[in-house]
């Protein structure tokens, strides 16, 4: 393998993981550690990454990467996620569905629930329950953002108030140590809040890719959350905190950590 072609890879498992470390990498590409450091140097003179204790993770950044690339990062935890939350939401409800490739996931999984009624602000979603006849669709207004199909904005804002829902199910672009939710653009952050205020129940769907990220607007925290779904074990402090605040987690394919 030429080291062009190791870049890229060390890229794309950065993108699926958050992080990468010097020793697993040398192990995966089968090349002394020595090698690897050289590539996360080169990496990080690039903008690509950033060098910490042991590897690399993503650099921290104001822009969100670009849709379809969020869109083909860590597809089957994001399946798993889905699957896991859709077996939480109830026949006969309300729900509300943001922007997001985790969310879009979500709606794939409830395309066997019958009689509910989906909002979202999210044109992917409503295309993607399109297939379902038991499923109520209403799109709120607002501004098109082109890369991916979300309506955003303050028409969009003051359309969630006009709602009440039983639940919502919401993504974020990165999850703080301190539980805090994170977004990149502050018109969706808006949208997010008001989708929260309008949910009688809300829940975050987010992969494990999502604890390593860094975004400079915060949605709110996992404290006022009432379920929590992801791909892997949280960081040590954010699950006791999770615990805490009575905010259950679900790991896909593991039980859901039992309140208390």
């Amino acid at each position: 393998m030429s080291q062009a072609e190791r870049l890229r890879d060390i890229q794309i498992i950065a993108r699926r993981d958050g992080r990468v470390g010097v020793e697993e990498l040398a192990a995966h590409f089968a090349v002394t550690m020595q090698t690897i450091r050289r590539d996360l140097a080169d990496l990080a003179d690039q903008g690509k990454l950033q060098r910490v204790h042991g590897g690399a993770i993503l650099p921290s950044t104001v822009a969100n990467i670009g849709y379809q690339d969020r869109r083909d990062l860590n597809e089957p935890g994001k399946a798993a996620i889905a699957a896991a939350c859709a077996r939480d939401i109830p026949q006969g409800c309300s729900l509300f569905l943001n922007i997001g490739t985790t969310t879009e996931a979500v709606a794939r999984a409830l395309l066997h629930h019958r009689d509910i009624m989906v909002l979202t602000n999210n044109l992917n979603v409503a295309n993607i329950l399109i297939d379902n006849p038991h499923c109520e669709i209403i799109v709120v207004g607002g501004l098109l953002r082109r890369m991916d199909a979300g309506l955003v904005g303050t028409v969009t804002t003051q359309a969630i108030g006009q709602f009440k829902f039983d639940l919502a199910v919401i993504s974020c672009s990165a999850l703080d140590d301190d539980g805090d939710m994170l977004d990149y653009d502050i018109q969706e952050v808006g949208v997010s809040q008001a989708i929260l205020r309008q949910a009688r129940r809300s829940f975050l769907v987010a992969d494990h890719s999502k604890f390593t990220r860094r975004a400079p607007a915060r949605i709110g925290s996992l404290a006022q959350m009432d379920g929590f779904y992801t791909d892997a074990p949280l960081p040590p402090k954010l699950a006791a905190d999770c615990h805490g605040w009575n905010t259950a987690v679900t790991i896909a394919g593991q039980s859901p950590r039992p309140l208390g």
